[in-house]
C-alpha cells in the first residue's frame, strides 16, 4: 500500500484515518469498525463492501 494514498484516503462512514492491514489486505477503520478490502492493489472505499469488524478483532487495532 501506497504510504502517500494511506495518508489521504479516510473511512467514508466515520472520516477517520485508517490503519492498513498487510496481512489481511484492508484498511482497517477503528471508529466505523469496519474493514474495507484492497483487491490488487487497490482500496474498496465503499461501506457496503466492508467488513464489520468483531469485538475480539476490534481489540487488536484500538490505539
Amino acid at each position: 500500500m501506497d504510504k502517500k494514498l494511506l495518508e489521504i484516503l479516510v473511512c467514508p462512514q466515520s472520516r477517520e484515518p485508517l490503519v492498513y492491514d498487510e496481512a489481511k489486505q484492508e484498511l482497517i477503520s477503528v471508529g466505523a469498525k469496519l474493514a474495507y478490502p484492497v483487491k490488487e492493489g487497490i482500496p474498496v472505499m465503499l461501506v457496503d463492501e466492508a467488513r464489520v469488524i468483531d469485538e475480539v478483532e476490534f481489540e487488536k487495532y484500538r490505539p
